[in-house]
């Protein structure tokens, strides 16, 4: 949806949503670190982080209010703890050192850390304000021990923020600011990290930029000086992507650096192993495309599962997921497709090992089994619904999920709800 609509949805009706950017005059370029810490922000609400609602079993398809299946309620914080008015990205921090688990969250107007490691404790521990001004789009990516921290909010830049410093929080909920600031970018949609290499790629930039809205490279191997290296935006506007050292079954990119991004109307892939000299490998479309969002790799990298965020109601799909074959990433090809029970709006996704968890908007989370993708057989194994008034097609409920922590449990961001932590039942 193009900013310019959506802001007229939020004015008359306070519906929030995540989608395409039309652009910002942020005269980016591809600069370094000019900010330094601080947010320019000074004793705000942050928020109390009371919990909302306790643990909840999955029992005859209820978890209190919310309908499910396989997975039960942890625990829920609602916007008004966190003093949010909209909830967006999420993301998740395993300190190696001490095994606590950390969900970071992202709202309108900042973003927020809570320790889940006690489920039956969780501990808010603070929320570090936006850069500039609130915005309905904030995006979070972890790389290390560093939240790194964009949102299409003017001359926001990249927030870093040391993680460590979580460990030691004195009199929870504090209001944090920044260790370092990169603002070589203005506004972004999303930020994009491969830890395997040390690089951050921030995307959805401002579309009059040094790479037309494309995708910036960032060396953030030290994380508090990042330092821009370049970009690329053969391919134009960049809305989301993944980046990944392959490792799948054509082996004339074994080892490569691939960048696959989904550019509004077309997937782009290309090589960026060399930041001074990147390359395309190609273009890739499909049919009924509404808008090409947001896409996640198989482990194996043979698959790529794409969202498009707007077919559904373009063309009156239910929930739409697109499966490509990946094996020659200089022709792929149309592998299958996923049509899911309602017609809810399909979102970020994301795949551990055989299941791929979808943020699926007002019909909330759901789980794929895609154990037997290469056979074309996708099924709906779970869910976990956090918006029960409806599974229309219409920008409320879920925005994202991170499913990656060795515990099991699984971090949930509503739009309307805000922080759900659920765990599959036993």
């Amino acid at each position: 949806m193009p900013r310019v609509i959506l802001q007229m949805i939020l004015v008359a009706f306070m519906v929030i949503g995540c989608s395409s950017d039309n652009g910002s005059d942020d005269n980016q370029g591809n600069g370094n670190n000019n900010g330094g810490s601080g947010n320019g922000n000074g004793g705000i609400d942050i928020g109390t982080g009371i919990v909302t609602r306790g643990a909840t079993s999955c029992e005859g398809g209820m978890a209190a209010i919310y309908p499910c299946n396989g997975y039960d309620l942890l625990f829920q914080i609602d916007l008004g703890s966190f003093a949010a008015n909209s909830g967006n990205d999420i993301w998740g921090w395993t300190d190696t050192t001490t095994n606590n688990e950390y969900a970071i969250v992202a709202f309108d107007n900042g973003t927020a850390f809570v320790d889940i490691t006690d489920e039956e404790n969780p501990v808010y521990l603070g929320k570090l304000p936006t850069a500039t001004a609130a915005s309905p789009w904030r995006d979070v990516k972890v790389y290390g021990d560093f939240a790194l921290i964009v949102a299409e909010a003017s001359n926001h830049g990249m927030q870093i923020f040391d993680l460590k410093r979580l460990r030691n929080v004195g009199n929870p909920p504090e209001e944090f600011t920044s260790d370092a600031r990169y603002t070589g970018i203005g506004n972004a949609h999303n930020v994009v990290v491969n830890e395997a290499n040390g690089f951050a790629y921030p995307v959805g930039t401002a579309r009059n930029d040094t790479f037309l809205g494309g995708v910036h490279f960032i060396d953030i191997q030290n994380p508090t000086s990042p330092n821009g290296v370049g970009g690329y935006g053969t391919n134009g506007y960049t809305h989301d992507a993944q980046v990944i050292t392959y490792n799948g079954p054509d082996a004339d990119y074994t080892g490569r650096e691939i960048f696959i991004g989904a550019n509004e109307n077309f997937i782009a892939i290309a090589d960026i192993t060399d930041k001074a000299n990147p390359t395309q490998i190609g273009t890739l479309s499909y049919s009924n495309i509404g808008y090409t969002h947001q896409g996640w790799f198989t482990d194996d990298h043979r698959f790529f599962i794409l969202g498009d965020e707007l077919d559904e109601t373009d063309f009156g799909f239910n929930s739409r997921t697109l499966i490509f074959d990946m094996a020659d990433l200089d022709d792929p090809q149309l592998h299958t497709t996923y049509t899911g029970p309602t017609s809810a709006i399909d979102h970020n996704g994301y795949v551990v090992g055989d299941e791929f968890f979808l943020a699926n908007y007002t019909a909330g989370m759901r789980v794929l089994d895609i154990s037997d993708i290469e056979n074309e057989n996708i099924s709906e194994k779970a869910f976990f619904d956090t918006y029960p008034s409806s599974n229309v097609a219409q920008f409320d409920g879920v925005w994202s999920v991170y499913p990656f922590f060795s515990s099991g449990k699984i971090i949930i961001n509503d739009i309307n709800s805000g922080l759900f932590v659920v765990k599959k039942s036993n």
